[in-house]
């Protein structure tokens, strides 16, 4: 379980495939406080430490989370988001984030708004993901209210320390971007289509 509020950026230092899984090795400040087993956030996906060495680790993401994340499009040299698990009895500053991607969103719009910045994402509406004004959501792992609701597009309002704390001071328009989507919404959504 996770807050969606960003603890540090990782450097992407390596890239292998092992049959259909992809180890990735990211250097970061916090690999000296991680343990083999724990579970970290990379831009919202929840990957599992395998291996540490030095200031660098390696996490595995199976075959099924390369196809429904962007991990695929991930390069060395790459900034991503990085979050530890919430402790049992910490504030939850965000809101409930599972590391679990439900698909992937296309920035589309990037707009300067007195001092901060409105991002606009579109996504596949097939998947029967929603969003809701003033509603949660996910993007590359960081909690974020909406702004701006639509039937397959959403925005949200990057404030500066937001902006040069994670990486979307790297965004361009057509970036893929990872979206969790909030857990709530998904079990009525779920309930609706039911009946």
């Amino acid at each position: 379980m996770f807050t969606g509020i960003i603890e540090t950026l990782g450097l992407i230092q390596d890239l292998k495939k092992e049959g259909t899984n992809l180890q990735i090795t990211i250097q970061s400040f916090i690999t000296s406080e991680l343990k083999i087993d724990q579970s970290v956030a990379h831009n919202g996906v929840c990957l599992t430490v395998v291996d540490i060495n030095g200031d660098s680790y390696t996490v595995t993401a199976i075959h099924e989370t390369i196809l429904k994340t962007n991990l695929g499009d991930w390069k060395i040299g790459d900034c991503i988001n990085l979050e530890r698990a919430m402790k049992l009895g910490d504030r939850l500053d965000g809101h409930i984030v599972q590391g679990h991607v439900d698909q992937i969103g296309i920035c589309k719009k990037i707009e300067p708004s007195n001092g901060s910045w409105h991002f606009t994402f579109e996504y596949d509406e097939k998947l029967n993901n929603l969003t809701i004004e003033k509603g949660s959501i996910t993007v590359n792992g960081v909690s974020l209210t909406v702004v701006n609701s639509k039937k397959n597009e959403f925005s949200v309002a990057i404030i500066p320390y937001t902006y040069e704390n994670t990486n979307f001071k790297n965004f361009k328009i057509n970036s893929k971007i990872n979206l969790e989507f909030d857990v709530i919404g998904k079990y009525v959504t779920r309930l609706y289509t039911l009946k």
